[in-house]
């Protein structure tokens, strides 16, 4: 769609969000990008990109012209204040959400995350209706549901005209500001948890690959109303997973067999105590031991058939791109 189209992508400073705008630049779009980091708005606007310098709050206050919107904003942590999170995944969610009624955006498209799913046993080939809205497993579970029903709502009344939600899995990438670094930073201090020698199967999603489906997500007509779980379509164990990445970068990995129920009890200690210790993050959670010990891969066929999303990037190729850079930048 070259030279036709206006796309604001909030968030665009983070992870998924700056490959984003460097993928619809490269579909011919006109885009506004907007985020946090200075510093990387500033290469964005260097690459191409129009820079908006706001807030979720004073964005939403704005008279934006854009055909579509991709809120790819959030706080995504595994722990955190009530408050924070709802401020920047609930809040900023509904101030996209009148941005795009009063300004008459034809197409909202959100990233929301598959943790919604997250449950204490094994899941697969889970689809998009599985969903456990009444989820407390972590604060940010809480906030990315409601920030999809927020949408649903709006949809559904039409104060917005076209919504689409990607649940995108475990990204990887160069630039990867969190999932990689805390698996070799566990590794390099006590070692990384291990249940059932790590052979349950998990989905993972080259970030390539899902800021491709964001542009084939504002692209396909059939796509209006949907959701879509997004990733590699390549499920492998995840101690499989893990010594090949750490094979990619040359480092040898340090791995702990732990007792899961001993882990799930202490987590929940953990957590209860932390909760009394204002800006201070839990060595590991409920959702972080869940993450590692059950299975969870996604059904993307929905996203095959409506979307045409295949990936663009293989995991191998993903691997040996985030091998490469962190032999590079090894600290």
């Amino acid at each position: 769609m070259s030279g036709e189209r206006r796309v604001l992508i909030t968030g665009a400073t983070g992870f998924l969000g700056g490959y984003a705008v460097r993928e619809f630049l490269a579909a011919g779009d006109d885009v506004l990008a907007t985020g946090r980091d200075p510093r990387a708005l500033a290469r964005l606007e260097e690459e191409g990109a129009t820079i908006l310098r706001a807030d979720l709050a004073e964005l939403g206050r704005l008279d934006v012209h854009a055909d579509v919107l991709v809120h790819a904003a959030a706080l995504s942590s595994p722990w955190g204040r009530w408050s924070e999170f709802e401020r920047a995944n609930v809040a900023g969610t509904e101030a996209m959400i009148a941005l795009a009624e009063r300004c008459g955006i034809r197409r909202f498209v959100f990233v929301s995350s598959p943790s919604i799913y997250s449950a204490r046993r094994h899941q697969f080939l889970v689809r998009e209706e599985d969903v456990d809205t009444g989820s407390r497993m972590s604060l940010y579970i809480r906030s990315k549901i409601e920030a999809e029903q927020l949408l649903q709502e709006a949809h559904r009344t039409g104060r917005i005209r076209e919504l689409v939600i990607l649940r995108p899995r475990g990204l990887i990438g160069v630039g990867d500001p969190s999932l990689l670094p805390r698996f070799v930073a566990a590794s390099r201090r006590r070692g990384i948890p291990l249940f059932d020698g790590g052979r349950n199967p998990v989905d993972i999603t080259c970030v390539e690959n899902a800021a491709h489906a964001l542009v084939l997500a504002a692209d396909a007509p059939v796509a209006e109303g949907g959701v879509y779980n997004i990733t590699n379509g390549e499920p492998a164990p995840l101690g499989d997973l893990l010594a090949r990445f750490f094979t990619a970068m040359g480092e040898e990995p340090r791995f702990i067999r732990v007792d899961l129920r001993v882990l799930t009890v202490l987590a929940e200690v953990l957590e209860r105590v932390y909760r009394l210790l204002p800006g201070r993050e839990p060595p590991f959670t409920r959702y972080t031991v869940a993450t590692l010990a059950y299975a969870q891969t996604l059904d993307i066929s929905r996203a095959r058939a409506e979307l045409g999303y295949e990936p663009t990037v293989p995991l191998a190729e993903g691997i040996r791109r985030v091998g490469e850079h962190l032999r590079r930048t090894r600290g």
